[in-house]
């Protein structure tokens, strides 16, 4: 027999299974030796008050045991000699739509523009030790794409049509925690889900599809308005070798390449200029927000994860508010190419570091940016703000930085505290370069979230710049109901790098969508290979 029960507890209750157990046992008038197993279906903090609870969905197994796993299987039959389509890019979008493509029968050819995930994270590794970025392996470019390195956060408010709940089983399905099913922010970790997404890799492969390293997109092959397939570089040493993939086309190329969006505008392929977010990366001490969010002394205690926190609000017009919030984490180098600095954060699964951190970020609107018809304004807009930080570093990949007590009352900081940020800080007047547009609504913002939270616009935190690669600066446009391009036939724009995604998770789901309509088209509009 089992029961659902909806409980409250402290966080030392709820620090253990057996600890549940007996709690259950006592409030319900059970035996515990009678409850065999404890599954948690949903988690939350509520920190609301001095007191912590922790919030609890369980299913109790009285006098059993479950019969079966903490998640839902996906079967993957052997597709190797079904028809193919073309997966561009090996990121969560790109990943689950050739996932979804083997369910339904179809076989993926992956092609990704970086190396797999073990080769990226030694280039990963070579940024702070030389001030370098290889422009095809690095924070964004990669197997995994941006989110395999940059913290591998699962929570979403997407409300695309799609599962959210199958995106996460398949996760667990190839390696992750089952806690992410049921805690309210889901987090896999830095260093965890590399091996997740190799899993994912390797099931590709065993289906029959395939997977391409270090393969490059330079163009579509179309047949009047019909997408026939693509043109590919592949690096194999100091040669590039042309290579020729045909089928449909799934385009899942990431927020960062900047190429594509050139090659689509230049072929006057139809894509539209979109809104994004800038700003810096916030990173405070751990101690000091888990001591804000816990209200207490002593901080986040024996049993308390490290403390999240999320602020919004409005400032003439424009929201600014925290972003991809980094508990226990890193400020990362995320720069894709020489001239620019570029942050992000990153939290490994324990989120145990000495360091919090946060995006803030100021909205910003294409009708922000003088140029109107220029469809990659918002992306020269980044590009002119990273550059800037880099000439600011000292041309390396040193960032740009202040205090945040110092940047909202417009003085220099003549000294930085202690940071995450591998490749080092440089002391900078950010108040005074920064786009006003941008500087004057975080200062207000900043003044805000202090008084909204004692203690947290302090000195003992450091504003490093520039946090631009928020969202794609580009939508490249598709059909509302078949997702295909709005000119081009077998060709589906998908996930965060086409405009329809944020996150990973969102990403997932925008994925397995493409998936299903791509699969439908290539049913009657290609030969099986």
């Amino acid at each position: 027999m089992t029961n659902e029960y909806q409980l409250r507890l402290l966080p030392q209750q709820a620090a253990s299974e057996q600890h549940i157990i007996e709690y259950i046992a006592r409030e319900k008038g059970l035996d515990a030796r009678t409850l065999k197993h404890v599954r948690v279906l949903k988690r939350s903090i509520d920190a609301r008050h001095r007191t912590i609870f922790i919030n609890l969905t369980v299913r109790a197994y009285i006098n059993e045991f479950p019969a079966d796993d903490a998640y839902e299987h996906t079967d993957y039959p052997d597709v190797s000699d079904r028809s193919q389509a073309i997966v561009v890019g090996a990121g969560p979008g790109g990943l689950f739509a050739a996932l979804r493509l083997i369910e339904l029968g179809v076989r993926p050819v992956v092609l990704e523009r970086g190396k797999d995930v073990h080769e990226r994270k030694k280039d990963l590794a070579l940024i702070a030790k030389t001030q370098r970025v290889d422009e095809e392996s690095n924070y964004c470019f990669g197997e995994g794409g941006a989110g395999a390195y940059s913290d591998g956060k699962l929570y979403t408010r997407s409300k695309k049509r799609g599962s959210v709940e199958k995106i996460l089983n398949v996760f667990c399905q190839h390696g992750a925690s089952t806690a992410i099913l049921s805690d309210a922010h889901p987090h896999i970790g830095t260093d965890k889900l590399p091996r997740v997404i190799e899993n994912m890799r390797n099931t590709i492969l065993r289906c029959g599809g395939e997977v391409h390293f270090q393969t490059r997109m330079t163009r579509l092959l179309t047949t009047g308005n019909r997408v026939t397939g693509v043109v590919a570089e592949k690096r194999e040493g100091e040669r590039l070798q042309q290579q020729v993939f045909t089928g449909p086309v799934i385009l899942a190329t990431g927020h960062s390449a900047r190429d594509v969006y050139h090659y689509l505008w230049e072929e006057h392929i139809a894509i539209e200029a979109k809104g994004i977010a800038v700003g810096v990366r916030l990173e405070h001490p751990a101690e000091l927000i888990d001591q804000i969010q816990y209200h207490n002394k002593q901080g986040r205690g024996r049993y308390l994860p490290a403390a999240e926190y999320n602020f919004v609000t409005q400032v003439e017009g424009r929201g600014v508010y925290s972003f991809c919030m980094c508990p226990g984490g890193f400020v990362i180098p995320a720069a894709t190419g020489a001239e620019q600095i570029v942050v992000n954060g990153m939290s490994p699964s324990n989120r145990g570091t000495r360091w919090s951190n946060s995006g803030m970020v100021v909205e910003l609107h294409p009708e922000d940016i003088e140029a109107s018809g220029d469809e990659l304004r918002v992306m020269r807009f980044q590009e002119e703000l990273e550059r800037t930080c880099w000439q600011q570093g000292n041309r390396r990949q040193t960032a740009p930085a202040q205090r945040m007590a110092d940047f909202v009352n417009n003085r220099l900081s003549y000294d930085l505290p202690q940071s995450s940020y591998a490749p080092g800080l440089l002391s900078s007047p950010l108040h005074f370069w920064l786009p006003p547009f941008v500087s004057k609504r975080l200062q207000e913002g900043f003044k805000k979230f202090g008084r909204m939270s004692h203690g947290f616009l302090t000195n003992e935190a450091v504003l490093i710049a520039a946090e631009t690669r928020t969202s794609s600066p580009v939508r490249i446009l598709r059909d509302k109901e078949t997702l295909q391009h709005v000119q081009l036939e077998g060709l589906y724009p998908c996930g965060e790098g086409a405009g329809y995604a944020g996150g990973i998770v969102s990403a997932g789901v925008d994925g397995e969508r493409c998936a299903e309509m791509c699969a439908g088209y290539l049913t009657t509009n290609f030969l099986p290979a």
